[in-house]
């Protein structure tokens, strides 16, 4: 199925930097393959969106009060206030209006919380009338032991500017290589409605299992209790029927085009 109108449209601003790429439902290949058979729930969230990428090698190094960087082409280690990536700014200058040259992205900014990092993937994003961006780790992928991105929902229908990320270090005197080959962040597509305040203040709550209702108990013993009492029981059920039901009919008619 595809849509008449993109819910999201990635501009690459940095000629280097990977275009983003749709997010594997493997984890990267890390997930078990029983996860990968029988746990549509970690699979589907493994693969919501799209991997994004630094736009080149690069390194960190913290010491505790100072950051530092390099990268392939600077003879010594850079002291980290604010750093262009190599050559944009000329580069951005030959091709921006007037009114904008001299406002290149930095690639790097040292941001004042100790250790924090600001990175630019050389991207920039529009997103459709009333969605957001949720740029986040990547989703059931481990984490790296030197640093974690932060997450930050951009409403970019209306904001349009560098797909930034925010890097907590988390070692002190050691490098931090980072690579442009290996996907750094997952840019994930959501309605600006699902975390308004009328949507999030207005969940309703069961407090107890007195509460449970027979429509509650009928769905709980149809998706429970009766697989399990299949004389051929096995696992992933809920895997078969989540993908029987993405093979239907898309919930987003008004955006549809025609189907594949």
């Amino acid at each position: 199925m595809t849509l008449a109108t993109p819910c999201v449209t990635f501009h690459r601003m940095i000629d280097t930097a990977p275009l983003p790429a749709r997010a594997d439902r493997s984890g990267l290949g890390s997930l078990p393959i029983r996860a990968m058979r029988h746990c549509d729930a970690v699979a589907s969230a493994a693969g919501f969106g799209w991997h994004l990428h630094a736009p080149m090698d690069f390194r960190l190094l913290w010491d505790g009060a100072q950051i530092w960087w390099h990268c392939d082409g600077l003879e010594d280690w850079l002291p980290l206030g604010a750093a262009q990536f190599p050559h944009f700014a000329e580069r951005f200058d030959a091709v921006a209006p007037e009114a904008s040259r001299g406002y290149a992205p930095p690639f790097l900014t040292a941001l004042q919380e100790p250790g924090v990092v600001q990175m630019w993937t050389g991207l920039a994003a529009r997103t459709a009338p009333g969605w957001s961006l949720l740029l986040r780790p990547l989703a059931n992928v481990p984490r790296h032991p030197a640093y974690e991105p932060y997450e930050g929902l951009v409403e970019a229908d209306h904001w349009f500017g560098p797909l930034f990320t925010n890097l907590r270090l988390t070692r002190t005197g050691t490098p931090i290589e980072f690579r442009r080959a290996e996907p750094l962040l997952q840019a994930q597509p959501v309605p600006q409605m699902a975390y308004s305040e009328p949507v999030l203040g207005g969940a309703a709550m069961s407090p107890a299992l007195e509460a449970m209702g027979p429509a509650d108990w009928a769905d709980y013993h149809r998706s429970i209790v009766v697989p399990n009492q299949a004389p051929d029981h096995r696992p992933g059920g809920y895997a078969a029927e989540a993908r029987r039901r993405r093979r239907g009919a898309c919930p987003h008619r008004a955006m549809a085009g025609t189907a594949d």
